[in-house]
């Protein structure tokens, strides 16, 4: 009988998984931020679970269906095809096993539930079978053991952009460690986690020694770097990307350009810019959030098409952004239909790259 999982030494399976991917186990294994990691791989189990949970129910105006029987197999299969949706959260009101950040409750999370087999309910009918997971910040902070424990437990299915406070002496090693468990990028926001402090400045985010680091290791390591910014940052962006050149970036949500419900020149200017840096990507995502923020979204179709010619379609990954897109009067269908049908411009080789193939790319490769 093993050990209750308050009893356990925590590090033990995190250093087991480190050194199965050659990681350097004799880091300090000491302190908060190791107390997390080796929570993270500690509450990891393995096994697809049949059928991503069954019939499930709907929850504050999220559609959710049941999976059809077989499903175990369509997710075994998924590696050699259906589409990929390279950006959606996930989260638990199951607090207890993995509880929210400072200040958070359960009655914060909208919707209360939007765990994955309520996501793949939604979206394995609409022909995805591969997501990659995002970190929730407002409700988990740098906290990343939830996203870790789906990849764990669906694998194959999912993939993960985690967060970290790069200021932390030991973010590469966190960095590392994560790529152990599945992780595959870390998503950077203009934030200084020590201090909560919101909304610094481009050139006094980007230029801190941590943010210098997390683009290195990332370079060297094979793993994406994916900045969540305001279009302002694109800019100080471009420079970070001249001076890394082998990082691959992946630009979230077309570096919100419409956020306010105005898609300006410059903006859209700047955005494509950042494709003189081979390894930089954008996701056409978030569509619920930019313009006119109503489907089908037509008004999005000038600004895919500026992305599509700068880019090419090799460096553009459709994402979802779920659960906020699944929120009426959105759905993940309309989503969908924005590049499937409504893009007339795009061939059926360019929705390949678009819906699957980039995201493949970068946060499937090798698994």
């Amino acid at each position: 009988m093993s050990d209750p999982p308050h009893l356990r030494d925590p590090l033990s399976p995190a250093r087991e998984a480190a050194g199965r991917f050659g990681i350097d186990r004799s880091s300090p294994s000491t302190g908060p931020r190791r107390r997390f990691l080796a929570k993270t791989l500690a509450t990891c189990g393995g096994g697809l679970l049949a059928a991503f949970g069954g019939a499930l129910s709907a929850r504050r105006g999220v559609r959710t269906a049941g999976i059809a029987p077989g499903a175990e197999k369509d997710a075994a299969d998924s590696r050699q095809g259906g589409l990929v949706d390279a950006h959606s959260h996930v989260w638990t009101p199951d607090v207890r096993a993995f509880p929210l950040a400072e200040g958070q409750t359960v009655d914060d999370l909208k919707p209360r539930s939007f765990r994955p087999e309520e996501l793949m309910a939604i979206a394995h009918p609409l022909g995805v079978r591969r997501v990659v997971l995002i970190q929730h910040t407002i409700y988990h902070r740098t906290d990343n053991s939830y996203i870790v424990d789906c990849i764990r437990r669906f694998p194959g299915v999912f993939s993960g952009v985690a967060t970290i406070d790069e200021s932390a002496p030991d973010a590469a090693y966190q960095m590392r460690l994560l790529q152990a468990a599945g992780v595959r990028g870390f998503r950077i926001v203009p934030v200084d986690w020590a201090s909560g402090r919101k909304g610094l400045a481009p050139k006094e985010w980007l230029s801190r020694p941590g943010m210098r680091t997390m683009w290195t290791v990332a370079g060297e390591r094979g793993l994406a770097i994916c900045p969540l910014v305001d279009p302002e940052y694109l800019p100080a962006l471009d420079g970070m990307c001249a001076r890394h050149p082998k990082t691959t970036v992946v630009i979230d949500h077309f570096g919100r350009v419409g956020i306010d419900g105005r898609i300006r020149s410059e903006d859209v200017k700047n955005l494509c810019r950042l494709s003189r840096h081979p390894r930089t990507f954008v996701k056409v995502s978030a569509f619920y959030a930019l313009g006119k923020k109503q489907p089908p979204y037509i008004d999005l179709l000038p600004l895919i098409r500026a992305v599509y010619d700068a880019f090419g379609p090799q460096r553009l990954m459709w994402g979802s952004d779920s659960p906020y897109q699944v929120e009426p009067p959105h759905t993940y269908a309309a989503s969908l239909r924005l590049v499937r049908e409504l893009a007339g411009f795009l061939s059926d080789e360019d929705r390949s790259w678009i819906l699957r193939r980039t995201a493949e790319s970068v946060f499937f490769a090798g698994s």
